[in-house]
């Protein structure tokens, strides 16, 4: 096996681990080991053994034997950080993204905005004939997820994009199902933040690094602010929350 492969395998299995614990599968203080994560994942020890040094140094597990872990206890003060990085790491990107995305690429978030537009025209006429979303919706947020993908590559810059998916305070997937709940009780819920994106693709289209950065961060802020609110409650301001 390369030194590549074996890259990519520890990769893979540090995403897996970091998703389970985040998610709630791999509870706090739960023991694993080595040999239990590795049939688990389908791997050899050695890349689990890797992205178990990683995960180690994230802080997310803590060794209580030469190839035993325990999932740590992530309190509500850690979780607070994540998010501060999360955040931090989300404007880094679009200040990036505004120096270096190309005229392509700036089209292309465009589009994907277009196409939100277009899905978001037939959840709200739906919505009002009092017929299923959930498709649509599904649809919706596979656009957005595109289209925050497509900011990501817009910044040209592996490591951040590395650090992005190590420090999310939500799996795609947990995004995902809160997101999906919080809409069906509530199909206002999100749909007031796309003047947002638009103003992100005009401040990358103008350069303007400083006003692209502030508006991600505020963006993702108010994101993280609405998945982390119980179902239900209502945000300070009394607006719906974001669903991007």
């Amino acid at each position: 096996m390369t030194a590549d492969s074996r890259d990519t395998l520890a990769d893979r299995a540090y995403r897996s681990v970091q998703d389970a614990i985040t998610a709630g599968e791999l509870a706090p203080n739960q023991k694993i080991t080595e040999r239990g994560l590795a049939e688990r994942l389908s791997m050899s020890p050695t890349p689990v053994r890797e992205a178990i040094r990683r995960l180690e140094q994230d802080g997310l597990i803590k060794r209580i034997g030469p190839r035993t872990v325990v999932v740590a206890d992530i309190g509500t003060a850690a979780v607070e950080d994540l998010a501060e990085v999360e955040i931090a790491l989300r404007g880094l990107i679009a200040r990036f993204a505004a120096r270096r995305a190309t005229p392509d690429r700036l089209d292309r978030l465009d589009a994907l905005l277009d196409e939100a537009d277009d899905l978001l025209i037939v959840i709200k006429q739906r919505d009002a004939e009092g017929r299923p979303v959930q498709k649509h919706l599904n649809a919706l947020l596979d656009t957005m997820q595109r289209f925050n993908d497509a900011v990501v590559a817009c910044a040209g810059n592996a490591v951040l994009a590395r650090l992005l998916d190590q420090t999310r305070v939500f799996t795609r997937v947990e995004r995902r199902t809160r997101v999906v709940e919080r809409v069906l009780a509530d199909h206002r819920f999100g749909l007031d933040r796309y003047a947002g994106h638009r103003a992100l693709v005009r401040a990358l289209r103008a350069g303007d690094s400083v006003t692209a950065e502030q508006i991600a961060m505020d963006d993702v802020r108010g994101g993280l602010e609405d998945l982390r609110r119980a179902p239900g409650e209502v945000a300070p301001s009394g607006q719906p929350g974001s669903a991007s």
